[in-house]
């Protein structure tokens, strides 16, 4: 199963329903409706964001009304419990390669 996460601190979005301006993670507090929190995020993009806005937010860490929200896919965790071991151990691999380049 596959749930949506906050763009700040990571903890898990469970949520039935559209997401309210009101809403708030559970972990940091962060307003969940946020740019930085949406699937049309694009830093450096027009207003930073992929979807073509006249009207620019200037807070995107807060929330706002913009209806082209939606919960960025790409901030996701797999609760299915498969591939975590072996992504934990593609992880330490990658970084003790990464490592290995600076300490020859």
């Amino acid at each position: 199963m596959m749930i949506r996460m906050c763009w700040k601190c990571g903890k898990a979005i469970v949520i039935d329903g559209p997401i309210g301006r009101s809403a708030t993670c559970e972990g940091c507090g962060s307003d969940l409706r946020s740019c930085k929190n949406c699937r049309f995020w694009s830093p450096g993009s027009w207003h930073d964001c992929a979807e073509r806005q006249e009207d620019g937010v200037r807070d995107k860490e807060r929330s706002n009304f913009c209806d082209a929200f939606q919960l960025n896919p790409a901030f996701r965790k797999d609760r299915s419990g498969s591939g975590n071991a072996a992504g934990g151990a593609a992880k330490d691999s990658a970084k003790s390669d990464f490592d290995s380049l600076f300490n020859s």
